[in-house]
């Protein structure tokens, strides 16, 4: 295929998707020959220069090629690559069916009429974009390591919200509030649900009318609400959709009865709800303000018992919010009490979870109360097995992260890691061939093992 002409214009970049859109289409519906595949995949590589400039001079920004000194890059760990770019995520976002991919480009799949995940071809419940904090932190800590700035995001927001949309929204409240037919209020709170799922204008509405929070919440006072399942499970998932909107999560954070409300479902509603309440924490903890409050009023320890007896779905978002409000120092400690090494190791023992259990733990390692518990709980077992065995890259850097805060603090576990290291050689291996991360945590302890050998030598 001959080289593809950069795109020159936004009119010619708006003709090109609209093409491509249409022969995706084609493509999906099976009607497509050679001819509309070849023809697609020009207009992509058109559209992706164009907006993201030639592949040699997007190298370094995807963390692949040559560097400047003329040594090889760092991979890129696959799970910070978009499956439709095969780029570095800069917004990474999560799809209903619970794949993440980067924002611009779900939506412009989204936006040429597909409702199927792309990886899973799973039909969507629903086209709601959840930001994935946690993804995203890890990437940011990714890049810092390896020199790399990805371009800044550009702003999604859609905050225009038309009369239509606040006359809807102030009647959906007018029923919830005022109604004195409890069936009237059950239906228009499922109402708000489904308006919120689908209508981002509609969740823009609510920064018009910041107390309509507290009087949504209010309404289940009366006892026939408060004990209703499926009423919790409408008005938690409506807290959820509506944090989902970046101005909303200061609002309902500021709001005096949201985040208690969030607490209390994750303690004693429905699976569903539950799961529902710890992504609407996930989604608020963006906000350092919001971390903050969420910790001290006490989620955290709800949190962790998710993460132990919660459905997969339900364990992940604990795992997402746990690690998002752990990137406050104070949530640190309270996490670690909450007990939550216990919980982490338990899920890499019984190889479920294992990523985000990971994830946690690194973060957690700068702590000196919480490396002493994972010194005294089989941690340095646990972590030199995920080194040994686990095929992902990311995860055996965190385990080596976690390994070296151990020794930092506790240096008598150097003979335990000694001993496995006479054995298998996974440090040295790992110090040659693993992350850049990794290959210095790996030295680092090599170093100190190496230290530790000839002060006992000396001291004879």
């Amino acid at each position: 295929m001959a080289k593809p002409t950069p795109v020159a214009s936004a009119e010619e970049a708006a003709a090109l998707r609209r093409r491509l859109r249409r022969l995706v289409a084609a493509v999906a519906a099976g009607s497509a020959d050679a001819e509309a595949f070849d023809e697609a995949a020009e207009a992509l590589a058109k559209l992706r220069d164009g907006e993201l400039g030639p592949r040699k001079d997007r190298a370094v920004a995807a963390g692949g090629g040559v560097d400047k000194g003329g040594t090889e890059a760092a991979a890129v760990p696959e799970q910070f690559l978009c499956p439709i770019s095969s780029e570095i995520m800069r917004d990474p976002v999560v799809l209903a069916s619970g794949q993440t991919y980067d924002r611009r480009f779900i939506q412009e799949w989204l936006s040429a009429g597909n409702r199927t995940c792309p990886q899973t071809q799973q039909v969507l419940s629903n086209t709601i974009l959840i930001p994935n904090h946690l993804v995203r932190s890890m990437i940011s800590q990714w890049c810092t390591d390896n020199g790399i700035t990805l371009p800044p995001v550009e702003n999604q927001e859609e905050d225009l919200v038309t009369n239509n949309e606040r006359k809807t929204f102030s009647k959906i409240f007018e029923r919830i509030a005022s109604s004195s037919n409890l069936s009237e209020q059950r239906e228009a709170i499922k109402d708000l649900r489904l308006l919120t799922k689908c209508n981002s204008s509609l969740r823009a509405a609510i920064g018009e009318k910041p107390d309509s929070i507290s009087q949504m919440i209010s309404t289940v006072s009366n006892p026939e609400l408060e004990n209703n399942a499926e009423v919790l499970e409408d008005m938690v998932t409506t807290i959820l959709n509506l944090s989902i909107h970046e101005s909303n999560k200061k609002i309902i954070g500021d709001d005096p009865l949201a985040i208690p409300f969030l607490i209390r479902t994750l303690q004693s509603g429905t699976m569903e709800a539950r799961s529902n309440a710890a992504a609407a924490i996930f989604s608020l903890s963006a906000l350092n303000s919001n971390k903050a409050k969420i910790g001290e009023l006490g989620a955290m320890r709800h949190l962790v018992d998710l993460l132990e007896h919660g459905s997969m779905i339900a364990k992940k978002d604990a795992a997402s919010a746990i690690f998002n409000l752990c990137m406050l120092h104070e949530n640190k400690s309270r996490a670690t009490k909450s007990g939550v090494i216990d919980v982490t190791l338990k899920a890499i023992a019984d190889d479920s979870l294992v990523d985000e259990s990971l994830a946690i733990l690194a973060l957690l390692s700068g702590d000196h109360e919480t490396v002493e518990e994972i010194g005294e709980t089989g941690g340095v077992a646990s972590m030199l097995r995920v080194i040994k065995e686990d095929q992902c890259k990311r995860n055996k850097e965190n385990a080596v992260a976690v390994l070296f805060a151990v020794c930092m603090y506790d240096r008598t576990k150097l003979r335990e890691i000694a001993e496995d290291e006479n054995l298998n050689g996974s440090l040295a291996w790992l110090a040659q061939n693993g992350t850049s991360r990794a290959r210095r945590k790996a030295a680092g302890i090599l170093d100190k093992m190496k230290r530790a050998v000839h002060h006992t030598h000396y001291s004879c």
